[in-house]
């Protein structure tokens, strides 16, 4: 009789191989994580959400100013190929300035607010969509006295964000 060693996480087991047996598989943590569940995060009003916390914006304050993120989609052990964040500026806040490799999508959902793409500044308002392109400069910002809220969709493999210095850019 065969003896089969397998090994999982630098564990080997020693199995005896027999032509009724099959040997056990090993699940990696991809196909666990495949095997999660469907979920629905019941909003709970005031654009929160059940088991979604409300987080700072970035870890460094620098550059930024007034912004939370929560995010629904890719802190949850999904293995989708995108993450979908909401974040919320308060008045007078802002995004970073910044550019990266990754593209995104935002789309406003609450208040108005202020977008520089490149060179230029355009408003954004209730269910206004927004592509920003690779490498493209951009911050969001609020000027106005309610708060701005907008979901962000980005790759879940990304680059990490370069910021750039501000020229007093926030409008």
């Amino acid at each position: 009789m065969k003896k089969v060693i397998l090994s999982n996480m630098g564990k080997q087991t020693e199995y005896a191989d027999s032509c009724d047996w099959k040997a056990p598989k090993i699940e990696h943590k991809r196909e666990k994580a495949k095997a999660q569940k469907s979920t629905i995060y019941k909003h709970k009003g005031n654009f929160k959400w059940s088991g979604v916390k409300t987080e700072k914006y970035k870890h460094n304050s620098r550059g930024w100013s007034a912004i939370v993120r929560n995010v629904l989609i890719g802190d949850h052990g999904e293995t989708c190929k995108f993450h979908l964040r909401y974040f919320e500026i308060q008045p007078n806040g802002y995004s970073s300035l910044e550019r990266h490799n990754h593209e995104h999508v935002v789309v406003c959902i609450r208040g108005k607010g202020k977008v520089l793409m490149g060179e230029k500044f355009y408003t954004i308002k209730y269910l206004d969509t927004i592509y920003i392109a690779p490498n493209t400069v951009h911050q969001l910002s609020n000027p106005y006295d309610e708060p701005f809220g907008f979901f962000c969709i980005v790759n879940a493999k990304r680059d990490k964000p370069k910021e750039v210095r501000s020229k007093n850019k926030k409008k």
